[in-house]
């Protein structure tokens, strides 16, 4: 089985939750390793407010600390979107990734202007999971997180926000094709 191409697009938090999609072989971690967790946070690069580790420079216990956050946001945005009191043991795990690397700025001169720059102390995971926890609370604490969807796309579990009344896939050229084409199938077959 080839693994999926992760989708990117949905705020960093629902694309971190959403690398765990469902496949015809059943569900899939597509960051099972430090790889895949390199190959992501290329894919995610420019949405982070600051460099991302190479992927050569990650461990195992990076990947831990992604997989760990990971875990809480999901289940804190399962249970917003539905109104419903996220879990205390996930909004505990996303505060503790937020406070284990606060956000630290600081004015610097850079030769023709000052300028505020912003750093993370801590090892990469810690950084690199404090950033996601940043996003996810920029998400669980907006009233459109009310908006997330879990996609209708059969056997699929991929959330969205839904930005359009209509939109009812994860992406349009995934589950939306294969909808469209059962449908399509589904005409003819009568025929």
């Amino acid at each position: 089985m080839v693994a999926p191409t992760p989708l990117t697009g949905e705020t960093l938090a629902l694309d971190l939750v959403n690398t765990r999609p469902n496949t015809v072989d059943g569900p899939v971690d597509l960051l099972s390793d430090v790889s895949r967790l390199g190959s992501w946070l290329g894919l995610q690069a420019e949405r982070f407010p600051e460099p991302t580790p190479d992927a050569a420079a990650l461990t195992d216990a990076d990947l831990a600390a992604v997989h760990a956050v990971r875990e809480h946001i999901a289940a804190a945005v399962h249970a917003a979107r539905h109104s419903e009191r996220p879990p205390a043991t996930a909004l505990d795990g996303v505060n503790a990734a937020l406070h284990a690397a606060p956000a630290i700025q600081e004015l610097v001169w850079d030769g023709g202007s000052v300028t505020l720059t912003s750093h993370r102390p801590g090892s990469t995971g810690t950084r690199l999971a404090a950033l996601l926890a940043e996003d996810a609370a920029g998400l669980l604490s907006d009233p459109a997180v009310r908006k997330v969807r879990i996609c209708e796309g059969e056997d699929c579990v991929m959330l969205f926000m839904q930005t359009h009344p209509r939109r009812r896939w994860c992406s349009a050229s995934r589950c939306g094709n294969r909808a469209r084409v059962a449908r399509y199938y589904q005409r003819h077959k009568a025929n």
